[in-house]
């Protein structure tokens, strides 16, 4: 996403998620627990529109998603949206799926990486949600299920028929969009669903970690990494390796790559550059 702005300021406040920094690290929450983190309409809107300020911004250098309460998230809420597309046009079902999708795409296209923190359930566009991040960090309490069949849509939701199989193979993704069952923690560790398995009430902690983690790296060579990762997943081998090449080749002129070398002979840790663009 370019960090070029308009005249619009960044937003102060939103109304639908629970928004912190700290050095380089954005934690968003998930904040309706009485609903187990339901999505609404607004809260759709708030995460498209809050990934596409933060990349913008480019202070951010990684982010935690998690959800207050006893879940993750339970999916869209089954009043304030399912029962109000029973009564969209057309259009206006379209614009609604285009947006969620968009969010998945934001989640999967922002210059930073994106920790999902998981425990309880996730449930429905919860699961996509943190299927989309770069990391899904659980604790064994988590439990995700893509719902959609169950209410009657297909199970290829907002980019699931897409991600799932790249992240579990087809014959495991085939069977969780289908049948819409639970996959309770330890198998999705086994399926590859997760990143790292923790004790139990440890996930939040540990997607600390591995943000600070992150946000003390080199920026620019993480956004580019996850960059080339989305992009190439359906290139030739010989455009991703050309690909590659570029990318290195831009990289060897940056900061973080001198960096490296000089804090190698001087026999100390590297100081990289907690930027990845600035303007002027």
């Amino acid at each position: 996403m370019s960090p070029f702005t308009g005249s619009t300021e960044a937003t102060e406040r939103w109304r639908h998620l629970r928004v912190t920094r700290q050095d380089g690290v954005a934690t968003v929450t998930l904040d309706r627990p009485e609903k187990l983190n339901a999505l609404t309409f607004g809260a759709y809107a708030d995460l498209r529109d809050l990934l596409a300020e933060l990349s913008r911004e480019r202070s951010v250098r990684a982010l935690v998603l998690g959800g207050e309460g006893r879940g993750f998230c339970s999916g869209g809420d089954v009043d304030e949206i399912i029962g109000a597309t029973l009564a969209m046009d057309t259009a206006q079902l379209l614009d609604f799926n285009r947006m969620t999708g968009q969010v998945v795409r934001a989640i999967r296209e922002c210059p930073f990486p994106v920790i999902a923190a998981v425990h309880g359930v996730a449930a429905g566009a919860g699961a996509v949600l943190a299927l989309a991040a770069d990391f899904r960090i659980a604790d064994p309490t988590a439990r995700f299920a893509f719902l959609f069949t169950r209410v009657g849509l297909s199970g290829g939701d907002m980019g699931a028929a897409y991600l799932l199989p790249r992240v579990v193979g087809l014959g495991h993704a085939t069977r969780l969009l289908m049948l819409g069952e639970p996959v309770r923690a330890p198998e999705a560790e086994r399926i590859g669903l997760l990143s790292e398995l923790t004790e139990e009430g440890k996930a939040h902690v540990r997607a600390a970690e591995l943000a600070a983690h992150l946000a003390a790296g080199p920026a620019l060579a993480y956004a580019q990494t996850k960059a080339l990762l989305t992009a190439e997943l359906d290139m030739p081998l010989a455009a991703s390796v050309e690909l590659d090449a570029s990318t290195q080749a831009l990289l060897m002129t940056g900061h973080d790559y001198a960096e490296f070398h000089a804090a190698f002979t001087e026999k100390r840790p590297p100081r990289f550059s907690k930027a990845q663009w600035k303007g002027r």
